[in-house]
């Protein structure tokens, strides 16, 4: 890093209160915190891709809280009908960055989701936070979590269909994970089918499936319009578990990479602000909740981002591993290990025919020295090792050391 990006930063502390100066940055100040040379961005206006989706926010907030201006960018947020719509423009550079599934970036990158690209995660956007939806139908017959699901099945045979989202996708991976820790093997005893996130309640409402793994609101939303029930969340199968990421192409990172840190400034800031408080939590549910992002009511996003959980069959509760943005910066870190799991799902269940040399996708992928850059410079905590530890719900541990006999081991396989 440059002296004059060095100063650049520290001057900008000046600016970093916990409401990041949230609605009164002065403009004045906006413009002298980037000064002209080496270390401007190269390109102004960013177009970064969104799914309407409750972790999408702080790409949104960045933008509507002018964190972005701070840096000497304009983020231009662009709502997206699909994830292969994203995968698409990420991929033509029609999108310069995306809020983005996690395993749709190692899907292109590895040619396994489509057209092959070498392509960039630059940070997690979040972790937590999505959920497994049974129909009311399958509810009412006493389905209504893994075990109970699985003990129908056997009992009415029909074809049982379900969806995730993309793929190579989290929401499929965890569809996937969850069907197979109950006992049923999901590419034999189920049928999986893509769909896009805010058209799952609409699928599920006219029958066209079982059950769904999807980001929020659109679990919630499928509990208050009367047609689903919450099995699980995606915390109880992997507790602070990767999702969303902040992804573009390598192509993008090499060519600009002024513009990649000030994106990634402006993007960590506003992570941080969504929570550094209750009330800064509420005022992004007010703001993506507007039809310009996710297009629903604000009582279908503000409940779930606060850890207040139903499902839908009287039940509640309160949870801690709720959806987290920034969590003194744990969220944020590009772990390798996170990236590698994904891989090791898509080799399990057939995505994938060989093994690849997992840690090194993962560390071709994972931006660790530029996270790591920018995390210094806005004083955000890193942790020491790339790899971390963590055990999935069928009590499996998952650390990243042998990826290959990892995913090996599992009895319900492709």
């Amino acid at each position: 890093m440059t002296e004059h990006l060095k100063a650049t930063l520290s001057r900008r502390t000046v600016l970093q209160t916990a409401a990041v100066g949230a609605f009164a940055i002065n403009p004045a100040l906006r413009a002298a915190v980037y000064a002209a040379g080496s270390d401007a961005p190269e390109k102004k206006e960013v177009k970064i891709g969104f799914i309407p989706l409750t972790d999408c926010a702080s790409v949104v907030m960045a933008s509507v809280l002018g964190l972005d201006e701070k840096y000497g960018i304009k983020i231009i947020p662009t709502k997206e009908a699909s994830w292969a719509g994203v995968r698409d423009k990420l991929v033509s550079s029609e999108l310069d960055m995306a809020h983005v599934l996690y395993g749709l970036i190692y899907g292109v990158h590895l040619g396994t989701a489509g057209p092959k690209k070498d392509m960039a995660v630059l940070m997690s956007i979040n972790n937590n936070g999505q959920a497994i939806s049974l129909s009311k139908a399958l509810a009412n017959k006493g389905a209504v979590d893994g075990p109970s699901l699985a003990k129908l099945m056997s009992k009415e045979k029909r074809e049982y269909t379900f969806a995730g989202t993309f793929p190579t996708g989290t929401h499929a991976m965890w569809m996937h994970y969850w069907l197979a820790a109950a006992g049923i093997n999901p590419l034999t005893d189920a049928k999986l089918i893509t769909v896009p996130p805010p058209q799952m309640v609409a699928n599920m409402r006219v029958g066209a499936m079982d059950g769904f793994c999807v980001g929020e609101p659109w679990n919630h939303r499928a509990i208050m319009d009367g047609i689903g029930i919450t099995a699980n969340t995606t915390q109880d199968i992997w507790k602070d578990h990767p999702e969303k990421v902040l992804g573009t192409s390598a192509d993008f990172v090499k060519k600009y990479p002024n513009t990649t840190r000030a994106v990634m400034m402006a993007v960590l800031e506003a992570s941080r602000w969504i929570d550094a408080s209750l009330t800064n939590k509420m005022k992004m549910a007010e703001t993506v909740a507007q039809k310009s992002y996710i297009n629903t009511s604000v009582d279908v996003i503000n409940q779930r981002i606060l850890g207040r959980y139903e499902n839908g069959l009287g039940k509640t509760w309160d949870d801690p591993n709720h959806m987290k943005f920034f969590n003194d910066g744990a969220v944020n870190f590009p772990y390798l290990s996170d990236g590698m799991w994904f891989l090791t799902q898509h080799k399990r269940w057939g995505l994938l025919k060989t093994h690849p040399d997992y840690l090194k996708v993962a560390t071709e992928i994972n931006q660790i020295a530029l996270y790591k850059e920018v995390a210094s410079a806005l004083k955000i905590n890193v942790p020491k090792d790339p790899m971390r530890t963590s055990k999935l719900m069928d009590g499996v541990v998952w650390d990243g050391k042998d990826p290959k006999k990892y995913a090996d081991a599992f009895k319900i396989k492709a």
